[in-house]
């Protein structure tokens, strides 16, 4: 009954925000992103620093709270979908498949019957990148971890960028999900870092499009920088829509008095979603609906700004202290779909 009762609100929210929410039929598929903060499973594993996440760590983690924040992150996937679930979704800060099997098989998603995409990173701290999919509505085709190196550094480690190619709506569908180094040590010392994840991502695509200029090429993620930091507008080469000649970074029209993120007040979009000339002009079959991202900015998870006039997101934790929310990040969302004849 339970479980029913979070269904229905969550219909009803759906309902609320129609025009987010439109019906995508047999001609579209939705495509999300969500930094889902921090979701461990409660065993210390010896290969990684995951102390901090068990009962007896310095956040306290138990399975009750790993429950909670399942079926919490449960209900934000189902939401994401709107009427009919989300077809494709990536995820960042998730510590292993453990807690991606909990996640897919959670009762308010289980009907969607989500295969698992996902390999271990080298990340100090254990958290990769993954993606949920539904078989039905994307036939993965090939799958890969794609390490990020720096020639300089040769210790250095990070999450990997996950590829994901699948056969939709009747064509191929190249997709990339990514969670850059973060700004840890300041944004001048961690920068070279994300440098070197936008030229590792900008070498995979440029070889896809050296063999098929055609390609349909979505990236979407966790970047740790804004559109215009030099990492995505420059070595990526992902631009606004109207300066735009290579990669569009749709999250350069979105308006700025929202975010996926705040920082001391300000909202930004270190999560975004980027698109290639094909994708964002239709020269292949698949276009994006409206050349527009959307934000998932329902309510329940934001919060009164304690600090700073507004709202900001309702994460799980405040420092180490639990606060029992979802996550600091809102999830963004596109619809891909058939082109128009």
């Amino acid at each position: 009954m339970r479980i029913l009762l979070i269904i229905f609100t969550i219909f009803h929210a759906v309902s609320c925000n129609a025009q987010s929410f439109e019906a995508r039929g047999n001609d579209g598929i939705r495509i999300g992103f969500y930094n889902v903060e921090n979701l461990f499973d409660t065993e210390n594993d010896s290969t990684i620093r995951d102390e901090a996440f068990t009962p007896e760590g310095d956040y306290r983690w138990t399975n009750y709270r790993w429950e909670k924040k399942t079926t919490d992150l449960a209900k934000v996937i189902r939401n994401i979908g709107g009427w009919e679930p989300v077809e494709v979704i990536g995820f960042c800060e998730v510590e292993n498949r453990t807690v991606l099997d909990k996640l897919a098989n959670h009762p308010i998603i289980k009907d969607a019957g989500y295969q698992i995409a996902h390999e271990e990173s080298p990340d100090w701290r254990g958290i990769d990148v993954a993606a949920f999919y539904r078989p039905d509505k994307f036939e993965l085709l090939y799958m890969r971890a794609i390490p990020v190196k720096r020639s300089d550094k040769p210790n250095f480690s990070t999450r990997d960028i996950l590829y994901l190619k699948g056969l939709t709506l009747g064509d191929t569908l190249h997709v990339f999900f990514n969670h850059w180094p973060s700004r840890y040590g300041g944004q001048a010392k961690s920068e070279p870092n994300r440098f070197a994840a936008a030229a590792t991502l900008k070498a995979v695509i440029d070889s896809i499009e050296n063999i098929n200029p055609q390609a349909a090429i979505l990236v979407m993620g966790d970047f740790n920088d804004e559109w215009d930091n030099a990492s995505l507008h420059d070595t990526l080469g992902a631009k606004p829509s109207s300066k735009a000649t290579g990669l569009v970074n749709l999250m350069a029209d979105m308006p700025d008095n929202m975010g996926s993120y705040r920082y001391r007040g300000d909202w930004g979009y270190l999560d975004q979603a980027i698109v290639n000339q094909a994708l964002w002009n239709g020269t292949n079959t698949l276009c994006i609906h409206n050349r527009q991202a959307y934000l998932l900015q329902e309510d329940y998870l934001l919060e009164d700004d304690d600090k700073y006039p507004g709202k900001k997101p309702y994460r799980t934790y405040l420092g180490m202290r639990y606060h029992g929310g979802y996550s600091d990040h809102l999830p963004i969302f596109l619809d891909v779909v058939r082109c128009e004849d």
